[in-house]
């Protein structure tokens, strides 16, 4: 398709070019037009023409494909809602009447599988939403997403002890993106933890901070930490993208991301919201 799309907007400006070249000849040593303004005033008005022409040509069919890649992502989303409700469903039916603990710990497992796939079910959603310029921003408390999020990961990281301090703060913010910067933040904490199992955070004073008592970063890792598939060590699982999220999240949702780092003592990442709301 792309390929195609390559050459006919070549193939169209070669033309362009050449019929500029020719009429520019015909209308000089041919005609022998001397007023230069109308011939100028002719020439921006072509110009003009092919410039719209030749947008439309590279633009609408880049268009389509994007709508109609939506329009499968949205289907695909619907049509995997109804059989991850269904294994949910099932697997707690099966618990409930389940006795023997080796078949509780599969069911147990398939259990966290399926609400991996349910986050990875969201999180398109979300990026749907985002694509089509929804306005997803909603009141919500902040301690309950956290306490939420950490629910989550610590069925992913079961060995990670996390010690929470959450008091009561209202935010108007967009919470689904805002949990996938909890996520990624506990995440690289525990990433980069090296034998440390504890993980601190905190909700209070229109603030949330997650620190890690890792391996940290000097100054040096601490620049490049936000750049778009850095990663301070290239063993590490994942592609170096998340703290990018998180910062350009922050940047679009008007939270100060602030991060105190230092090597082989710990990272602390705080998200401090420059608004606050009453407590109804």
């Amino acid at each position: 398709m792309f390929r195609n799309l390559r050459i006919i907007i070549f193939v169209y400006y070669f033309f362009t070019v050449a019929g500029f070249l020719l009429l520019g000849y015909y209308f000089i040593n041919v005609l022998h037009v001397e007023n230069l303004y109308m011939f100028a005033f002719i020439v921006l008005c072509i110009v003009i023409l092919s410039g719209v022409f030749i947008s439309k040509l590279a633009v609408d069919p880049l268009a389509e494909y994007v709508q109609e890649l939506q329009n499968l992502s949205k289907e695909t989303l619907h049509e995997l809602n109804l059989p991850i409700s269904t294994i949910t469903t099932t697997t707690q039916l099966l618990g409930k009447n389940c006795h023997d603990e080796k078949i509780l710990k599969r069911i147990g497992r398939i259990n966290t599988a399926c609400m991996m796939l349910k986050e990875r079910y969201n999180e398109l959603d979300y990026l749907i939403k985002m694509q089509t310029n929804q306005k997803i921003k909603e009141m919500f408390f902040a301690d309950a997403l956290v306490k939420q999020r950490v629910d989550f990961v610590k069925k992913i990281y079961p060995q990670m002890k996390f010690n929470l301090v959450l008091e009561k703060m209202p935010v108007l913010s967009d919470q689904k993106g805002l949990g996938k910067v909890i996520d990624n933040i506990i995440d690289n904490g525990v990433k980069y933890s090296g034998t440390s199992r504890n993980i601190d955070i905190e909700v209070k004073n229109n603030s949330i901070k997650i620190k890690d008592y890792g391996i940290g970063m000097d100054e040096v890792e601490l620049v490049r930490i936000f750049d778009n598939y850095y990663q301070s060590n290239k063993n590490m699982q994942g592609f170096g993208i998340g703290l990018n999220l998180v910062k350009r999240f922050c940047e679009r949702n008007n939270i100060e991301l602030l991060l105190q780092s230092s090597k082989n003592i710990g990272t602390t990442v705080e998200l401090k919201f420059k608004q606050e709301y009453e407590c109804k």
